[in-house]
């Protein structure tokens, strides 16, 4: 397939790219990864480097489209696999550079998600060089913005312009899963709820409404929620409605006449977003709720030949996805999508991030042995 005409913005005025060699273990080529910083925005020298990478190999069809960089093969196989993974991360924390204790590489981005980036790319350098013969054709992302709101994300742009692109017969993000597979990903919804007052002087506050005070009900809605555990495909879906920030108040003399609660829900992958949106407004029922941030959830895809065959090279266990994740794009195209990565989700944004490099290099293996495995 022919590939859209390059986006490549100030390429001439940027300095030469670092050299990444993908020849190099996974590990090695994690903690290379780890110290190129890529916070959000920021990702242009990341993106010269892989871009720079790929394109040493003639037998990958690499284009670069802004701050997306896009790989494939064309082998004539009869299935197509795409392997997709964020190239930023949050803002660093005094953990750069990286540095390896007791087996564990520690750095900003070692689990979220340069250890997966790194498998990506091992995985393009063997195809590339003839060292590997995959059974599947393959598409890589590696794209920006993940982090940040999501109308800034790389792929949700390619998704949106390029769409051709994403089809596949499964999906592979490799964010962090500790090792096991992570079956689609839950819904996330932000809803605030307005509150509305009169505002008075506090010496007569009788001649006023306090909208601060008119959030309690709100607030005891929250409070006494009971979070539905949904059973999906055999994985259980954990869903959570909170809370997350709560604003109001003119001065220290004024009764307030506006308050604002902002809330997360988080919806299991049986329901649509509409579906999602009509539970919130029915637990917030008389007051007013405007909808300020939505993104689907997605389907495991558990019953699909191909993803059963990933399944079973990863190990063969599989969890809910709890959290949002951008499989969900791919599953909005009807294509089934699993998140798998050495990276431990519990130590994504931490200052300690870090990932276990022996488990970098099993998943590694798990990874090269799905891409040969032929179909039964």
């Amino acid at each position: 397939m022919a590939l859209p005409s390059a986006q490549h913005p100030n390429s001439a005025s940027r300095a030469a790219p670092v050299r990444l060699d993908l020849s190099t273990p996974a590990t090695e080529l994690t903690a290379a990864l780890v110290d190129l910083e890529s916070v959000s925005g920021n990702e242009a020298a990341i993106t010269d480097a892989v871009e720079t990478a790929l394109r040493r190999y003639p037998s990958l069809s690499v284009q670069r489209l802004g701050n997306v960089v896009v790989a494939r093969t064309e082998l004539g196989r009869s299935e197509r696999v795409v392997l997709a993974g964020h190239l930023d991360t949050v803002p660093i924390a005094g953990n750069l550079p990286s540095t390896v204790v007791d087996g564990r590489l520690f750095g900003c981005g070692a689990s979220d998600m340069k250890s997966g980036v790194a498998l990506q790319l091992r995985a393009a350098h063997l195809v590339g060089s003839g060292a590997l013969e995959p059974a599947v054709d393959l598409t890589w992302f590696f794209y920006d913005c993940e982090e940040i709101e999501a109308e800034r994300n790389g792929l949700r742009r390619v998704a949106a312009e390029h769409p051709e692109l994403l089809r596949a017969d499964l999906a592979i993000l490799l964010e962090a899963t500790n090792g096991v597979v992570e079956g689609g990903c839950q819904g996330t919804m932000r809803a605030v709820v307005s509150l509305t007052g009169r505002r008075a002087h506090s010496a007569r506050s009788w001649l006023g409404v306090n909208a601060i005070h008119l959030a309690a009900p709100v607030l005891r809605r929250l409070a006494d929620y009971a979070p539905a555990v949904v059973d999906v495909e055999g994985l259980t879906y954990r869903e959570g409605l909170n809370a997350v920030a709560i604003s109001g108040g003119v001065a220290g003399n004024v009764i307030p006449d506006g308050c604002q609660i902002t809330v997360n829900y988080r919806f299991a992958p049986d329901k649509s977003e509409a579906e999602a949106e009509r539970q919130l407004r029915t637990v917030f029922d008389g007051f007013a709720v405007e909808i300020v941030d939505s993104a689907p959830a997605a389907r495991p895809g558990l019953d699909q030949p191909l993803v059963r065959r990933a399944v079973a090279a990863f190990g063969g266990q599989v969890e809910a996805k709890l959290g949002w994740t951008d499989v969900a794009r791919f599953s909005g195209l009807g294509i089934p999508a699993l998140n798998f990565s050495p990276g431990d989700p519990n130590l994504a944004h931490r200052a300690d991030e870090s990932v276990d490099l022996a488990l970098v290099e099993r998943s590694e293996r798990a990874l090269l042995e799905f891409l040969t495995a032929q179909p039964a």
